[in-house]
């Protein structure tokens, strides 16, 4: 029961049995769950007083009681490219980042799992963030919802949406963070919501080789996985998850995931570093790594963030390298990159939060006012 000194409790996040159940919590009946997830991730309505089907008494006792919550918003950008990039306040104010990713008017939302990175990749921006926690279930759905408030897109349109796509490929290592996103993921793909189809929902990991296999068996969603080397020396040295999960038990895991096909392959994401990983050698066994996987490759020219160690390969070279794939069969188009003007763009995500705390504490520093317990 809720009462002055009670916190009212949001209802986003809740899968449909946990929303019956917090809806018998009060007294009501079962059905009234099915009403509220129509105005909630269909409509995309916030205020009880508008959900016209539900009668006011019930509306003001919902009121009373609950909120239909989004992640506040604390900064919105737009890019050139019309990329637009949220940076989102959560309630105990920690922050992370969406994207939208246009494409000829439509395009993909790219959601965030946590706040930092459990992952240290040398080449990416967000994995210099230390980890705070993970995101819960009502914080990734929360994204896609701020992202429709933003373009006006409810009710839950069936055709021409404007996030055609969903990509877990935002803040986070999502297979470390599996019950909330798993979660999320199905509340986004129920047909009487937000309806996305598992079809058109991507998700990305750096290889958390045990969970692979669980989430094609759960989820049913496409598999992206950041390879970025072809070497267990080379990954260990830019992705030391690499150590835990070598190349080996990865592309075995690749192999075996559920539902991949040449209608459903797998995406391979392959940054392209400088005179690392970009030289005709490599090219060929990515080839010849992927042999018998339903695959497909996306090249990401290296986008520079402040303090990397690594730069971009010429356009040529890149383009070499493509050719390279394609004449071995396999598709390998070269990402356009997005958003770059707003660090929005892959491998560039990191709080604006961070940013300002880093800053503060180099001031602090300079100014001879370095203290280890406080600083921020």
């Amino acid at each position: 029961m809720s009462t002055n000194n009670t916190p009212k409790s949001s209802l986003i996040g809740l899968d449909r049995n946990e929303l019956t159940t917090a809806l018998e919590e009060i007294g009501e009946k079962p059905f009234r769950a099915k009403q509220l997830w129509h105005w909630m991730y269909y409509q995309g309505e916030t205020d009880f007083s508008a959900m016209t089907s539900i009668a006011k008494p019930l509306q003001a006792k919902l009121a009373e009681h609950f909120i239909v919550g989004r992640p506040g918003l604390s900064r919105e950008q737009t890019s050139r490219d019309t990329a637009r990039k949220w940076l989102l306040k959560f309630d105990d104010g920690n922050e992370a980042e969406t994207v939208f990713i246009p494409e000829d008017g439509r395009g993909a939302l790219c959601l965030s799992s946590q706040i930092g990175c459990t992952l240290t990749c040398t080449f990416c921006h967000t994995g210099t963030q230390r980890l705070v926690r993970n995101l819960t279930a009502a914080e990734i759905v929360g994204q896609i919802m701020v992202a429709r408030d933003s373009y006006g897109e409810w009710p839950s349109p069936a055709s021409d949406r404007r996030f055609s796509n969903i990509v877990m490929m935002g803040m986070g290592e999502p297979l470390f963070n599996y019950d909330n996103v798993a979660k999320a993921l199905k509340i986004i793909m129920d047909g009487e919501g937000i309806s996305i189809s598992k079809r058109r929902i991507t998700l990305s990991t750096s290889g958390v080789v045990p969970l692979i296999r669980k989430c094609g068996a759960d989820l049913g969603v496409n598999l992206a996985i950041s390879l970025h080397a072809v070497s267990d020396e080379l990954r260990n040295r830019i992705m030391p998850i690499n150590k835990k999960y070598p190349l080996k038990e990865l592309l075995k895991a690749c192999r075996e995931y559920p539902g991949s096909n040449n209608a459903r392959r797998i995406t391979f994401e392959y940054v392209m570093l400088k005179g690392i990983n970009d030289s005709p050698a490599d090219a060929r066994e990515l080839v010849r790594m992927v042999k018998g996987i339903p695959a497909k490759f996306n090249l990401i020219p290296f986008n520079k963030w402040p303090g990397a160690e690594f730069d971009c390969p010429d356009a040529a070279t890149i383009k070499r390298f493509s050719k390279i794939i394609n004449d071995g069969g396999y598709s390998a188009p070269i990402r356009v990159p997005r958003g770059r003007d707003i660090l929005a763009a892959c491998g560039q995500l990191k709080s604006a939060s961070e940013h300002e705390k880093l800053s503060r504490l180099k001031a602090r520093r300079e100014a001879g006012l370095e203290d280890d317990h406080h600083p921020s």
